[in-house]
């Protein structure tokens, strides 16, 4: 008799996919693919190439479920390896294309409701139009909570390269905050 997947427990999740049992597989990917898919997008140049993240880290999930260790939420362990997915499949060529100086007017002045009149939606759409060094760096860091210390280690870059990217990523934002407010008034 095949298991219901909407009634599954995680821990029953777990275990099914451990003994490789596809409607197991299938509750995992439904309670959390679109959440993944979130996350892959936020690495990705374009919707293909995230669906093509996603797919490949459930393929990595799957595949190493045994070595789950319940040390943090399934959620969590999902996360890092879409991340770590996400990243490999990323070129380091990003980084090598942009350039390093930091512009002096860095800081600039922006109207705090600028912020309060975007949807979490249209910061999203802005990150995405950030370039892709740019983007991975504000995201790790912004977003994920990776330390410039981790994102070197991960994107084999320096500290110092995930710092300066991080600056440009938030003046890139400011700009385009800046060109909103303009806009608006």
């Amino acid at each position: 008799m095949p298991l219901n997947p909407i009634v599954l427990t995680e821990k029953e999740i777990i275990e099914g996919c451990r003994a490789n049992k596809s409607t197991a597989q299938k509750a995992l990917f439904l309670k959390y693919g679109s959440v993944m898919l979130t996350v892959c997008r936020r690495y990705a140049r374009h919707q293909m190439e995230a669906e093509d993240f996603l797919q490949d880290g459930f393929i990595k999930v799957f595949k190493y479920i045994h070595q789950f260790k319940e040390e943090s939420t399934l959620q969590t362990w999902i996360r890092r390896i879409m991340i770590n997915n996400a990243l490999k499949h990323i070129s380091k060529s990003a980084f090598k294309k942009e350039l390093i100086g930091i512009e002096d007017n860095y800081d600039q002045n922006i109207d705090s409701g600028t912020y309060a009149k975007l949807s979490a939606e249209e910061i999203l759409k802005l990150i995405e139009e950030l370039p892709q060094g740019y983007k991975i760096v504000f995201n790790l860091y912004a977003i994920e909570g990776y330390s410039h210390k981790e994102i070197a280690e991960k994107l084999d870059i320096g500290e110092s390269t995930s710092r300066s990217q991080l600056l440009k990523a938030r003046r890139m934002l400011q700009e385009k905050f800046i060109e909103l407010q303009k806009i608006a008034v």
